[in-house]
């Protein structure tokens, strides 16, 4: 009987432990500029010169959506285009995807743990025409992961997000178009 009782805690436990985490992976639809070779017109890589307008150093509160409140942030201030220099803090938990092949069409992983707490190592990305595109990393006593933001991830003891504002006149919309190749 004690090897039995044993043994169900040991089920229930892994259950709930791997019922934390969920990942799902979802197959971006085939796109037909998937197959279209690179184009000789577009160079391996380009820069572009710009200055900052502005700088916000954002400070986010305890159950705060941290993707969601950051988008209402760029609309509220019509915030077209910017680079998010940094970021630090905690959450409660964590929704992120990260790219899962290397082949055309891409695939994607969706991280969600509603119970996992971590620190904020780093956040860094975009907002491209007033579309953010974020990158988070979080780390753990033993590990550290991330990939791109998700709606979902809260804050736990704050988060502080440092965004510079680019002068007008900037045009990012092809910087993370993967046709443009």
């Amino acid at each position: 009987m004690r090897i039995f009782l044993c043994t169900l805690v040991t089920c229930l436990v892994t259950t709930i432990t791997n019922a934390q985490s969920i990942k799902t992976e979802i197959i971006n639809p085939p796109n037909p500029s998937d197959s279209k070779p690179n184009s000789d017109e577009v160079p391996s890589v380009y820069a572009m010169s710009t200055q900052f307008d502005s700088i916000f150093v954002l400070r986010f509160k305890y159950q705060a959506d941290l993707s969601t409140d950051l988008d209402s942030l760029v609309k509220r201030y019509k915030i077209r285009n910017a680079v998010i220099l940094s970021g630090i803090g905690s959450v409660r938990n964590y929704h992120y995807h990260v790219v899962s092949n290397r082949t055309f069409p891409s695939k994607n992983i969706f991280v969600k743990d509603t119970t996992a707490p971590a620190d904020i190592v780093s956040m860094n990305g975009y907002t491209i025409d007033g579309r953010i595109h974020a990158h988070i990393t979080f780390s753990y006593a033993d590990k550290a992961l991330g990939g791109h933001l998700e709606r979902g991830t809260t804050v736990f003891t704050f988060a502080i997000v440092t965004i510079g504002v680019l002068k007008e006149g900037i045009d990012l919309r092809k910087i993370d178009d993967k046709t443009y190749r």
